[in-house]
């Protein structure tokens, strides 16, 4: 992509955490003293379980290699606005889903740029290794996470029903944005994209739906209700694609690394259809 659709990318990623923003609450944080057991175990599937399970498919799929960096970057990027709305439409804890959400976004400031990192040294030919700088990288995505989320939150604090308005038109701006993305990266790689789709799209489906089987059956293992399993299980099966894309582009500057996130973000909603049919059946049954 050329400096202009990279800045594009950038500020429709700071748009979207705006939006969450406006969404989130200082109750939100607190949450993890009322349900610490379902925070807990939604924070390691997404923190560490994830990235686990996603380098065991990047490196049990025959992968390109670029191909398997991007499903280390959409492994590093657990949560994010959709697994909200999946969440609510399954019937799940929204409560929780948010906590966690909000928790994790804060977390992989830390983690990314060493989850990413690993995935570009263990992939990639010596040649071709590109190293994210920890510090500068969190410093680039404190920018177009935490500056943003606290933004949106301060303004909901303050202007509580500003806030209230303002969200679904930010919610419905981000979706057509991030859309738009997608097509671009894909229309860039036409040429290949049948290879890509059969490629990248095995491997993607793959990761979400066993996080999504793991988040669901370690949260039963330790007894925590229908409604929040639900709710981790989501948690821990939908990436913030969005982001795996900003970081691919905007942070190491190849859209090849894009390719898997992208037919992932296209992917997600139909398993995410599962969950929410699933999900509601669940529920309505316990």
């Amino acid at each position: 992509m050329d400096k202009g659709s990279t800045i594009f990318l950038a500020v429709s990623l700071i748009i979207i955490m705006l939006g969450m923003g406006l969404s989130l609450v200082a109750d939100d944080f607190k949450r993890i003293l009322i349900y610490p057991k379902a925070v807990l175990v939604g924070l390691t599937n997404q923190i560490i379980i994830l990235p686990i399970i996603g380098f065991a498919v990047a490196s049990i799929f025959p992968l390109k290699p670029e191909i398997a960096v991007g499903i280390m970057i959409l492994a590093a990027c657990p949560g994010g606005p959709t697994s909200n709305l999946i969440t609510h439409l399954a019937k799940g804890d929204i409560a929780l889903s948010v906590t966690l959400t909000a928790l994790s976004s804060l977390l992989t400031i830390i983690t990314i740029p060493f989850i990413v990192n690993f995935g570009l040294t263990h992939f990639l030919e010596k040649g071709q290794i590109i190293q994210l700088d920890p510090i500068q990288t969190i410093m680039q995505i404190m920018v177009i996470i935490l500056i943003p989320v606290s933004i949106g939150m301060m303004v909901r604090r303050y202007k509580e029903s500003f806030a209230l308005r303002m969200e679904k038109p930010v919610r419905i701006a981000s979706s057509i944005v991030i859309t738009l993305v997608i097509i671009g990266i894909l229309i860039k790689d036409k040429d290949n994209l049948a290879f890509y789709f059969q490629e990248a799209g095995i491997a993607a489906f793959f990761l979400n739906a066993a996080t999504m089987l793991v988040g669901f059956y370690s949260s039963k293992l330790f007894k925590i209700k229908n409604d929040k399993a639900i709710s981790i299980s989501i948690e821990s099966g939908i990436q913030n694609g969005t982001l795996a894309i900003s970081i691919a582009i905007v942070l190491l500057g190849n859209s090849a690394f894009a390719i898997a996130p992208a037919i992932y973000s296209i992917l997600m909603f139909f398993t995410g259809g599962v969950a929410i049919y699933f999900g509601s059946r669940a529920v309505s049954k316990s």
